[in-house]
Order: structure tokens, then sequence, then C-alpha cells
């Protein structure tokens, strides 16, 4: 499918134009393995490389959309943004960003004034893709008004336009609308994968990854100092992108095999490399600046010294920011957790117990 295919067009006539509702949509975060990290400079929101990710539990927004048919004659767009009950500035003009960018798609949202609420279980813009549930979610009840437009919309269509939708407002949240793998950005390898929505990884996966563990350390809950997007940028001049885009889309490659093998060793040194990289081309951009605190340091030291001692399966990841998602098979999970909770927990101030959601 292209972008034309996405563009609304009323052709079902004989659906009763709604004219108020109410719709409420949970969607879940992400942890990629392969990451993306810079953008195309001539498209909106189109990957320079492709990514995988693994849809997480715990780790959600809720969203709630009050709508309600506007005098179109007399008035304009409008919405009302509230995150946890308050209005936020900056997540306001997001939103409106967001809103400017899908009007082409969703034509029919001008003729409805909206409240839209959202809700966090875990810190915002701390590098836990709050953006990715949040966006997704948005994108979700979106979609659940045009399927009351045109009641002839498939599943399937449904969820790739949500997914092109919430790539709009944050590249990441496309790959929060499906359970399990989700692929985004075109790959040789990966058939139906391309940069405009995700998809269902479509290979063999080996049961020992259908039950990963994700136990998230929370080492600093306030805000990232530099956003995503404005890191995004950064990969435009970078002196490293070249091979960071090849390097990235090399071990996608690495992935399809490791993910059919179930090689788990192999699936951790890659994505704890995959997550080292992305740091080292923040600390090597123009300007420069560190997502890690002292304590990410601690912790990733601690696993590699444990890891060797014990003999044990886990292993590390991170996004772009300072806490750690620990990745570890269920099946090692009693020994694992109890090692965390034993030895980490002078370096968190939270921990958020999450696993992989697979239908």
């Amino acid at each position: 499918m292209n972008k034309k295919d996405f563009i609304y067009s009323n052709y079902n006539k004989t659906v009763p134009f709604i004219k108020n509702g109410v719709i409420k949509k949970i969607s879940y975060s992400n942890i990629a393995l392969i990451k993306y990290w810079g953008k195309s400079k001539n498209n909106i929101q189109i990957p320079s490389n492709s990514s995988i990710s693994y849809r997480l539990n715990n780790v959600y927004t809720v969203t709630k959309i009050i709508y309600k048919m506007n005098d179109r004659k007399n008035s304009k767009f409008y919405f009302k943004f509230l995150f946890s009950g308050k209005e936020h500035t900056f997540f306001y003009l997001r939103m409106k960003k967001f809103f400017h960018r899908i009007f082409v798609y969703c034509s029919y949202l001008r003729n409805f004034n909206f409240i839209i609420e959202t809700n966090n279980t875990f810190p915002h813009s701390s590098g836990i893709a709050s953006s990715a549930s949040s966006i997704s979610s948005i994108a979700l009840c979106i979609m659940d008004i045009e399927k009351k437009l045109i009641n002839s919309l498939t599943k399937s269509f449904i969820l790739k336009k949500a997914s092109f939708l919430a790539r709009l407002g944050s590249g990441s949240a496309c790959r929060s609308i499906y359970t399990g793998l989700s692929v985004w950005g075109a790959h040789k390898l990966i058939k139906g994968s391309n940069n405009f929505y995700s998809i269902p990884y479509p290979y063999t996966v080996h049961p020992i990854f259908r039950k990963i563990e994700d136990t998230i350390l929370i080492i600093d809950d306030k805000p990232k100092k530099i956003l995503s997007s404005k890191g995004h940028q950064l990969m435009n001049n970078h002196p490293y992108a070249k091979e960071r885009f090849k390097h990235a889309n090399n071990n996608m490659v690495q992935l399809i095999s490791i993910l059919k093998s179930g090689n788990i060793k192999k699936f951790g040194i890659l994505i704890e490399q995959e997550a080292l990289n992305l740091h080292a081309m923040i600390m090597t951009s123009n300007p420069y600046y560190l997502c890690f605190q002292p304590n990410t340091i601690e912790v990733i030291q601690n696993i590699w010294k444990y890891r060797i001692k014990s003999k044990k399966n886990i292993y590390f990841t991170l996004d772009a920011g300072a806490n750690i998602h620990i990745l570890y098979p269920i099946q090692e999970k009693k020994t694992i957790f109890k090692w965390i909770k034993n030895n980490l927990y002078h370096f968190y101030k939270n921990i958020i117990e999450s696993f992989c959601i697979w239908n």
C-alpha cells in the first residue's frame, strides 16, 4: 500500500454521519531491538534504517477521546488535550502538529471538536517510548471514528492505517500497533516491510523468544534534556551516520537468523551492541550529549559481571534515555528477578515488571 491508499473517502453513504461519542483505547509502549536513529531529510517521519521491536505489557497509555460535531460553517477545528488530568502546552503543540499532518488522510476530523485525555502507567519523556504508546492510542481512537463512518473497513486496513497515522506523530509509535515483534522500515529481506507503517514480523520465531521478560529499571524519571526528535535531526550531518545505517540493516539480517534458531546468547549480545551503538551516535553528534546516568553504567557493569559468574541469559537494552530494559527468558525469571531485586535496588528509583506481549 502507498500513502494515497490511506486518504479518507466517504464512499459508503448508507452509514449515517455520527454526531458525537466517546472512545477509549489502550496502547502499549515498545522496546526496539534493532534501533532506528535518523530520518530522511526530505520526507516526514521516514526512517533511515529498518527497526524491529517488542510490544510491552504493563507499560501503556490509556486514551479517552470525547468528540462532538462542530458547526462547520462557523467553527474551526478545536481540541483540548489533557495529560494526567492537566493541560500541558508542550503536548498540546505536539498534538496540533500531529493533527495538521494527518488531516489529508482523515479529512472528517475537521467536522469535530475533541477533548483528548491520556494517562501513562510510566514516566513520560524518560526514554521508555511514552510517545509511542500515547500517539498510537490516539491513532487507534481516530480509526475507531473512521470505522463508524465506513463500516466496510477491514481489521487489517484499520491496523495498517493506525500505524501509518501514528508514524506521523512519532516514528516508534507505528510499531506499537501490533503484538509480538513489529518491523518498520524497508528491508530487502523482510517481505512487506516499508517506510510508511509497521508490519508484524513475518518469519519464524523460536519459542524462547515468544516469552521474554523485560524488567525495566527507572534510573531517571525526569524528562530527557534533549528530545528524540532533536537527536534524529543530529544524524543528518553525523560523520558516522552512513556506517550506522548500514550496520543496523546488517544487524537485522543477523537477527532474522537468530530469531529462527533460538540462539539466546547471540540475541543478547546483538541487542546490547545495538543499544551501545545508539548511544555512541548520541555521544558523537554535534552538539554531543549524554543520556547515561552514573547508575546506568553501574547497572550495565553489574549485569555483565553477573552473566559471567552465573552463566544466566541476562541482557540489557536502552532507548535514548538513562533507563534500562533487562531482557531474559521466562524460564530463568525466578533466579534473575531475585538477583535484580537483591543487587540492583540501590541503583534505580522504580522498577516495572513487564514482558513482551504475544498472541
